[in-house]
């Protein structure tokens, strides 16, 4: 056991949270996904939003107009809206599903059990919480946090690509299926084959991989979940802990 296992380890306890083999692999870029082009006709444009000012101040522009919204049936029976929340300038920023519970009733993305795992995963590679952005495809729960539906994902969608817009991260981290075809436009793309395999959004590198709550079920996907993360953190430049 190496040293730099053995105090990321004593830090994080990633070997138990995570499931992690500290390995070397070949970071070299799987083959990118085939994508299907969107349909376009089912996304509602926003009206004319008015965005200035710092990246910070946009991005509290568009939370306060997510607060308002009632582009779908979601905002029925929503106690809070969750629009995101992070750095402003994140170079890197993750993409869920949608809000659950626990989100629902504080505003915010991933503070539940999957959230705190998140946190984990997100210290594992040399981040804190705080460094990143995290948000989700659509901004209010579904009920009984099912699956969205696509028209539900579509008329949200607007709103997350103005917040990408605003951050210009250097690469986009998805975490299930949801935000995987989504981004990547085909909605038959599945996790499993998908994940680790780079694909593009409008310039922007986007690396998919397991969503936490999946993580809490099936342990056996931590291990691929940490190779994953550790290609985002290598296509940045950076080095782990």
């Amino acid at each position: 056991m190496s040293t730099w296992y053995q105090q990321l380890s004593h830090q994080l306890e990633i070997d138990r949270d995570l499931g992690v083999q500290f390995i070397q692999r070949d970071t070299n870029v799987a083959a990118p996904v085939e994508q299907e082009d969107p349909d376009l006709s089912k996304q509602q444009p926003l009206p004319g939003l008015e965005l200035s000012g710092s990246a910070a101040e946009q991005l509290e522009t568009i939370a306060t107009a997510v607060a308002a919204c009632t582009r779908c049936g979601l905002c029925e029976k929503r106690k809070n809206s969750v629009p995101g929340e992070g750095h402003a300038e994140a170079e890197l920023m993750f993409i869920g599903e949608g809000p659950g519970a626990d989100e629902d009733r504080q505003g915010r993305p991933f503070v539940g059990a999957a959230g705190q795992l998140l946190d984990k995963m997100i210290n594992a590679m040399g981040f804190e919480r705080s460094d990143v952005y995290i948000a989700n495809i659509v901004k209010c729960r579904p009920p009984g946090n099912r699956t969205p539906e696509e028209d539900e994902a579509a008329a949200c969608m607007p709103w997350l690509e103005q917040q990408i817009n605003i951050i210009q991260p250097k690469i986009i981290c998805t975490l299930g299926n949801t935000p995987l075809r989504a981004l990547s436009g085909n909605p038959k793309a599945g996790i499993t084959r998908m994940r680790g395999k780079e694909f593009m959004w409008q310039d922007i590198p986007v690396i998919p991989t397991f969503h936490p709550s999946y993580l809490l079920r099936n342990a056996e996907a931590k291990k691929p979940c940490w190779e994953d993360l550790k290609l985002v953190v290598s296509k940045l430049g950076r080095e782990l802990p």
